[in-house]
């Protein structure tokens, strides 16, 4: 039979944690983002138990897109990448897509096109990725008007760099270059918010808001958890403890003898590691619990297998689950242990685990 390691999905706590965003996001209207396979949870089942809320979802590409259509999904799907191919646009407008346009290759695209999609513009206001400079706006705008296109625009676009730090000043910054930018088309929609920027006291939101990680219970925030934000965690990460001893003072565990017993101490070997998408940087003294007990990783971890310290847990027994990250253990802990953030540790679990929901 297969191992028992599993990360397991609560539906209930995703639609928990997107009717928080609603509520975060006032007036505006909120579209789900779900790329990257749903943040690790698999899009499908993620649009899925949101389809009857969500009026809208955003992905990074159109083959996930594909994957929202594939599961039976009508709602209009941004893609905030826009296209990567001129032969996408046909797609977009089969599909209902609307991607997102970024970059003057793309507006040659739609000007060489017969159909238009419903579309977006992105107004790069100091992220510096994607977006046309807010000078270079209204000669964008003749474009789409000689080309007939201004019945598909759909609004403007911009991304915060800095919305998950409460000390910097940049989002208030972005926010007026891109109310600058964008007043002249007042009649256009706007869209801004990520996840951290609906927790910014007063930060405007505008038509619709695009939460991210925090549908997932996963921490926008800089120095706070999900839980302290009132997020509930979706994802139970779960792995067997397959044996127990005793490693004797003086006596090390694992690759490089990364860690040495200094008094006797009963150890556990847990089948998860970096084979399966837990960080391989999460050393010595990063949490994880077994019975409703936390308790600490020592050593390395391993592609297979990770150990443990069950100084803590004197009960537990070879076959029992231990907790990686869900209830007990935040995963915005453990990525603070491996130096890292969650959106990583979320993202990152393989396929080898069976995604199970409950």
């Amino acid at each position: 039979m297969p191992r028992s390691t599993i990360a397991h999905i609560d539906l209930d706590a995703l639609r928990t944690n997107y009717r928080t965003a609603c509520e975060r996001a006032g007036s505006a209207r909120v579209m789900a983002v779900v790329k990257a396979d749903g943040y690790g949870h698999g899009i499908a089942r993620i649009a899925s138990a949101l389809a009857d809320v969500a009026p809208k979802y955003a992905v990074a590409c159109i083959e996930e897109a594909f994957a929202i259509r594939a599961a039976g999904h009508t709602q209009p799907v941004v893609l905030l990448q826009g296209v990567h191919a001129a032969d996408d646009l046909a797609d977009c407008v089969e599909s209902q897509f609307e991607p997102v346009l970024h970059g003057v290759h793309q507006l040659k695209w739609m000007e060489q096109g017969s159909h238009l999609p419903d579309f977006w513009l992105k107004i790069n206001t100091g992220m510096n990725r994607l977006g046309f400079w807010p000078d270079d706006l209204p000669a964008v705008m003749a474009r789409l008007e000689k080309m007939n296109a201004f019945a598909r625009l759909q609004g403007f676009v911009s991304h915060f760099a800095c919305a998950d730090d409460a000390d910097s000043t940049m989002t208030s910054a972005q926010t007026a270059t891109f109310e600058t930018a964008t007043s002249p088309w007042p009649s256009l929609m706007k869209s801004v918010g990520n996840s951290a920027a609906h927790f910014i006291p007063g930060q405007p939101l505008f038509d619709w808001s695009r939460p991210g990680i925090m549908l997932y219970g996963g921490s926008p925030i800089a120095g706070k958890t999900g839980p302290e934000l009132g997020l509930e965690p979706v994802m139970t990460l779960e792995a067997p403890l397959i044996t127990t001893r005793t490693v004797r003072a003086g006596e090390s565990v694992g690759y490089g003898a990364a860690w040495v017993a200094e008094r006797d101490t009963r150890m556990g070997m847990v089948a998860i590691g970096y084979g399966d998408g837990y960080p391989r940087h999460a050393g010595t003294d990063t949490p994880a619990a077994i019975n409703g007990r936390r308790i600490r990783l020592i050593g390395r971890v391993s592609m297979d297998m990770l150990a443990v310290d069950l100084s803590n847990a004197p009960e537990a027994r070879e076959g029992d689950l231990v907790e990686l990250w869900g209830r007990t253990v935040g995963v915005d802990e453990v990525a603070s242990c491996a130096g890292t953030i969650s959106y990583e540790l979320l993202t990152g679990i393989t396929s080898r685990v069976p995604r199970i929901c409950r």
